[in-house]
């Protein structure tokens, strides 16, 4: 009994580790621009919205857009100002800094089998 109870723990703390991986590693991503790390997490399409396009994207198409983002908005940093989860899904949102202005950044992920995977990302002017 007690050996489960154990196993039971350490998958409960595993899990609960997965999940918030998943959009800490995004956050971190995002504090440098870094497109090539934020792809590792995107599902086979991604919705970017932000002021100027908008659409659900491929994951070739998302990662050059998102290039083209952060080649006109060159980034500064990131804060992560609140993240929670819900159901399997996670979100977080935050204060993407940039030489051209701040923008409030959204993101959504949902967990699909161990992994949690990039769904969609919004950009709006702070």
């Amino acid at each position: 009994m007690k050996r489960m109870i154990v196993l039971l723990t350490m998958g409960f703390l595993f899990s609960s580790f997965t999940l918030n991986a998943g959009i800490d590693e995004v956050a971190s991503a995002l504090k440098t621009g870094n497109v090539a790390q934020l792809v590792k997490y995107f599902d086979n399409t991604v919705d970017i919205i932000m002021l100027d396009k908008s659409n659900s994207y491929s994951k070739s198409q998302a990662e050059l857009v998102l290039k083209d983002f952060f080649s006109s908005n060159p980034v500064k940093g990131f804060e992560l100002l609140h993240k929670g989860e819900n159901a399997g899904s996670q979100y977080g949102i935050g204060n993407l800094i940039t030489r051209n202005g701040n923008f409030r950044t959204t993101v959504y992920m949902k967990q699909k089998g161990a992994q949690q995977f990039l769904q969609e990302i919004r950009f709006e002017n702070n």
